[in-house]
Parts: C-alpha cells; structure tokens; sequence
C-alpha cells in the first residue's frame, strides 16, 4: 500500500510538471510560500526532498503543526513544577527533554522525579490503579490526540479512580490559523492543511480561508505522492484564480471528519483561550476541561505556582512556527542547539522543525 504512494513512476513527472507551471504562472512573485501546518508534513518535505527539488519555486513554511513546540514556556514550568511537589507525572516522550525557564523533566528526574513515559493517555490510568500517588497526565495535543484524553477521564469517571488528573494544554487549529493569517496576510500563498487532524475535524473547517482570505488550501497525506498531489492543487488553485479547499487525503479525510470523535471530544472539554508559544493567548484555541469532570482538572485541584516565563532571546522557535523565521536563521542551530543539546522545542521533538532540518539538511 505504501509503496504505491512513496515509489510510483508517475511521481517524478508529476513533479517536474509542478515546477514547470510554478514558473510559468503570470504575475506571481516567486518563490511561492507554501504552508504545511503538521509537523509530520515539515519532516516528509524534507525527508522526501521536496524542499530542495522545489528550492527556486516554492519556499515550504513550517507552521504551529508540533503540540510540543507551541507549548508555552509557562505551561512547561507548571509541568516541572508539579513534577517537583512529588506527584507522579505521566507524559509523552517528547517533553522529557523541553527547557522551561529554569528547569526540564529531564533534569528533575536526576533529582527523583517520579516521571513515566507512555505512548496513550490510558496508560496514565494503568499506574493510577496501582498506586496511591496522584497520577497526573500532561495532556498536549491537537485534535488527533483529544479523543483519547477525553476517553481517559471518563473512563477514570466511570471507575472512580481519584487519583488521577490531567494537566489540560491541548491546542485546536482552526482559530490558531485564524490568527496567523491575520499576522502574516499577503505573505502565505498556500496552505497544506494537517492530515491527522483533518481525520478528526474534517475539510469544512477550513473553508473560512479561501472563502475570507482568497487563500488556497489542500489536505494531503505524507508520502511523496500524497504531498506531491497536495501541492499540484494549490498550484492549480493559483493558476486557475479559484481557491477552494481541496482534499487530496479521500482515503482517511472526509468532508466532515469523524462525528463520534468529535462528540466524545464535547462531552468532556469545552472552548477557551489558551497560551501558545510565540503567539501568546488566542481566544478559543484551546480546549478545558468542563465543570462536570472538575475533579480530573489539575490547574483546579492543585494550586499551580509559576512565575511570567523569561522569554529565552537567542532561540527563534516562537518566529520559526508562525512561519517568519526557518530554523537556518538561528545562531544557535547546529552549533549550541542539537538534538543532543537542544535550546527550545523545536530541536526536541521529532516533529519540530530544527530537528527535521537537523536531520535531513537543508
């Protein structure tokens, strides 16, 4: 199956046919800037070498698309924090090793942080039944990883295990890239729309961008041929005058997206205003927990105690997932910021730019 949509024969004319319309396109300046809003995306553009293929036609823009690199400095510090009043912190493997102001994961688990690393959110209720320290979940994700947060607090619901709770930072996407464009308009010609958040949400939330922003926009997948569809679309799109929302992903995407993940998403959160980092606080992009599961909220059953974060000059992470900046602008990059040694989030997860860029080159 996935060999049909990484080593087809009919990719490479696909692309040079792209690029071929790209530069023949009238009145438009180039390169064109392309966004892909997933950092899955950001890792097969240039795994795949999209990006070098299309180096002199069309810039690739890495947006807010990895949940651990629009993690604010302060909600990190309240993670450490917790993590330092003893309680048991249950968490992805990717915030192990993210800096807050004065402190990582990392470095309070060499002082005797309890720390566990699981690849779902029901794991966090594995160890709660079999100890009596408050278990605490640091629930970061978009979209595609809220059903099954909502899931853990409600099976921890139904069984009444109470020494659970999740420290609630999940982010949403339609109102962040609300709030991009309304910073970087003129300056995106088209965007390549999230695949596994799209599963979940559907195409139609993101009608509003060709609709108010004359914007084109496409879903694709992430193997070569998804991402060389995605981007003949918004060629297309550009060439023909008509921006629509165009789903080039049918095999997982529908119009609507999934219905009983959406409604087991509202039966525990609701809407707010959450913190991201680089953007700061953008109305209702973010979901809390609702009043009925209060007791599995963190930020109201502990008193969290954080100070403003000290924004942290050098690193450029903030600029590089608005699209402003590219992780080769960074003094830092490759020199004092490594996978090994990494300064922000960005170098952290596999998903962040720096550590894609740092992977796979330029």
């Amino acid at each position: 199956m996935s060999d049909k949509f990484r080593n087809n024969p009919e990719l490479k004319p696909l692309l040079k046919k792209i690029k071929n319309e790209v530069v023949a396109l009238d009145g438009k300046a180039l390169p064109l800037k392309f966004m892909e809003v997933c950092g899955t995306h950001t890792v097969s553009i240039l795994k795949f070498g999209f990006r070098h293929f299309f180096k002199d036609s069309i810039k690739f823009l890495s947006g807010p698309g990895c949940p651990v690199c629009v993690t604010s400095t302060k909600d990190i510090d309240k993670i450490i924090f917790l993590a330092q009043q003893g309680h048991h912190i249950v968490t992805f493997g990717d915030l192990i090793k993210v800096p807050g102001t004065h402190s990582s994961l990392e470095k309070e688990v060499a002082k005797g942080a309890l720390v566990s690393v699981v690849y779902s959110p029901l794991d966090a209720l594995k160890i709660a039944k079999i100890t009596s320290k408050e278990v605490i979940f640091i629930a970061v994700g978009f979209e595609t990883t809220i059903p099954s947060i909502a899931s853990l607090v409600l099976d921890a619901y139904a069984q009444q295990i109470n020494n659970i709770s999740i420290l609630c930072l999940v982010k949403t996407m339609p109102n962040v890239l609300k709030y991009l464009l309304s910073q970087l308009q003129g300056e995106i010609d088209g965007f390549i729309m999230p695949g596994h958040v799209s599963v979940i949400i559907g195409a139609e939330p993101y009608e509003f961008i060709p609709k108010e922003y004359n914007i084109p926009c496409t879903v694709a997948g992430f193997e070569p041929v998804d991402l060389g569809l995605g981007v003949e679309s918004l060629v297309s799109q550009i060439k023909n005058k008509n921006p629509f929302v165009d789903n080039r992903y049918t095999r997982m995407v529908k119009p609507e997206g999934n219905r009983a993940a959406q409604e087991l998403i509202s039966v525990v959160f609701q809407e707010c205003d959450v913190s991201w980092r680089g953007f700061g606080s953008i109305p209702n992009s973010g979901l809390c927990v609702i009043e009925e599961f209060k007791q599995f909220d963190a930020e109201k059953k502990f008193q969290i105690e954080v100070k403003d974060e000290v924004v942290q000059s050098a690193c450029i992470c903030g600029d590089i997932i608005a699209g402003k900046k590219s992780p080769l602008d960074c003094t830092l990059f490759r020199k004092k910021c490594t996978p090994e040694n990494p300064i922000g989030p960005c170098m952290v997860s596999f998903e962040g730019a720096c550590a894609a860029y740092y992977k796979y080159g330029e």
